[in-house]
């Protein structure tokens, strides 16, 4: 483990006193879901949230109706704590885990936690999928979900993606429906970074590439936080072709591997759980199901797929039941989404791609030539294969948002010699795109952003769900 990981403040691992007061900073998901669990749990609880907008207030009013209590327009201080001061404060996977005001609140003896600590507290004895990553990481976790559903278990997808960690908790502790046999959640480096004693029964690493370094730091930093969440879990899976990931395989003491090539292929360190071969998905026991199970474009899609059946086997599902979902999983939304053919060219939402190495994926996994929409707000990363792969098979591409400069003079820099068109959003773009694409004779039209959605959107989501609209919303063409 890193000296900086080392560095980073572990709250204490006591559950809190009974009755104690909490405060929780940021009116999000993750606050409203923890709001609500510690508020069942007899905590009196006080949220805070520093905006004061008409979508804030809304919010507010609903919780305010149950009982807790909120308060808007107020800044993360220590001093805009209520009194008497809480014995806690949860704060939301958007907050620095080293804020200053953090840094102050530990010295007054107040713990800081984050949501998943809660969760994981209140889950008790549920066992956790916990999947973390670079890339993959959405994939992966609607397939555990999916394949663990289809045989027969109660397997809820929260944390990162869907609903939050807090609120299937808090479901759990009412009753609703039947208890989960597993909790199947997506973790995101923040999330884990956040809550430290995090240790699933099963831990799920998909990929390792720079990303967050904003607010990491150095990439020794952010493998580290995810690391942890591995070394923490009873049973490891990892993802034996991501470059970054092999090549530390000898630095585990146990692991299950899984490798979407031949078994020999591998290094003699690293001996897969899982591997395909003639066409067969692979085990030490033999030939479990044909490699086609997935109809995902894309070798990484035959990678998440591997790691999603490991955990389906640890589960005790058979291999045919795990076939057999498979072939019947309906695709991820935002993450390679094909939304339609107009004029025999298909159109693609990866809004899920937020960095470069993501767009790159997307951009191998796909037949050329496309018109690739991207931009928003843009991370730091080697955009080098995103490059590489744009000269490869963006006929033209077409840029938007707070990156659109950045990015027009990186591509320029970089080599792009095809049409660049720049616009202010996604309304100008789709149909700049649609004309592009059949002036240029190409066979697909994506949005990979290879950038945040925060200059324009909430969230990736809401700007998948904008380019599916406007994308449906355009004329048929004969």
């Amino acid at each position: 483990m890193s000296d900086s990981l080392r560095a980073i403040p572990v709250p204490p691992s006591v559950p809190l006193p009974a009755g104690s007061p909490v405060a929780i900073v940021g009116l999000g998901r993750t606050g409203i879901g923890v709001a609500r669990l510690l508020h069942s749990q007899g905590h009196p609880v006080t949220l805070l949230e520093s905006r004061d907008g008409s979508e804030q207030r809304v919010a507010a009013a609903s919780l305010q109706a149950e009982g807790i209590a909120v308060r808007l327009g107020v800044p993360l201080t220590l001093d805009a704590l209520p009194e008497p001061r809480p014995a806690a404060v949860v704060v939301s996977p958007g907050i620095r885990w080293d804020h200053p005001e953090l840094e102050r609140m530990r010295a007054a003896g107040i713990v800081v936690l984050g949501e998943m600590t809660v969760a994981a507290r209140a889950t008790g004895a549920i066992p956790w999928v916990g999947i973390t990553g670079t890339n993959g990481k959405t994939t992966v976790t609607h397939l555990v979900h999916h394949l663990l559903s289809q045989g027969g278990l109660q397997a809820p997808l929260c944390g990162n993606v869907g609903i939050s960690a807090a609120e299937v908790a808090q479901q759990s502790l009412r009753g609703e429906g039947a208890i989960p046999d597993w909790l199947v959640v997506e973790l995101s480096s923040y999330q884990i970074e956040q809550s430290p004693e995090l240790a699933p029964a099963i831990g799920v690493w998909t990929t390792l590439t720079p990303d967050h370094l904003e607010r990491h730091g150095t990439l020794d930093h952010y493998r580290a936080i995810k690391r942890r969440l591995l070394e923490n879990a009873a049973v490891r899976i990892l993802n034996g072709d991501d470059p970054d990931l092999r090549s530390r395989a000898g630095s585990w003491d146990a692991a299950e591997w899984i490798t979407a090539r031949p078994q020999a292929e591998l290094p003699p360190v690293l001996r897969p759980r899982l591997w395909i071969e003639q066409g067969q998905v692979q085990g030490p026991e033999g030939p479990l199901f044909a490699a086609d199970a997935l109809a995902m474009p894309g070798d990484h899609n035959l990678q998440n797929m591997l790691m999603a059946t490991a955990v389906a086997l640890q589960a005790g599902l058979q291999p045919a039941v795990i076939e057999a979902a498979l072939r019947g999983f309906p695709g991820v939304p935002h993450r390679l989404e094909r939304i339609r053919e107009r004029g025999g060219i298909a159109w693609f939402n990866d809004s899920k791609a937020t960095n470069y190495d993501a767009a790159e994926v997307a951009l191998k996994a796909l037949h050329g030539p496309l018109v690739v929409l991207a931009g928003g707000e843009a991370k730091q990363g080697d955009a080098s294969g995103w490059l590489e792969q744009l000269r490869r098979q963006a006929s033209a591409v077409v840029l938007y948002g707070a990156a659109q400069e950045a990015f027009a003079a990186l591509l320029r820099e970089g080599g792009y010699g095809g049409p660049l068109e720049r616009c202010q959003g996604l309304d100008e773009g789709v149909p700049l795109a649609a004309s592009l694409a059949s002036a240029c004779g190409a066979r697909g039209v994506l949005l990979s952003p290879a950038c945040a959605s925060f200059d324009q959107y909430r969230d990736f989501e809401a700007r998948g769900d904008h380019f599916r609209q406007l994308v449906l919303a355009l004329p048929a063409e004969d």
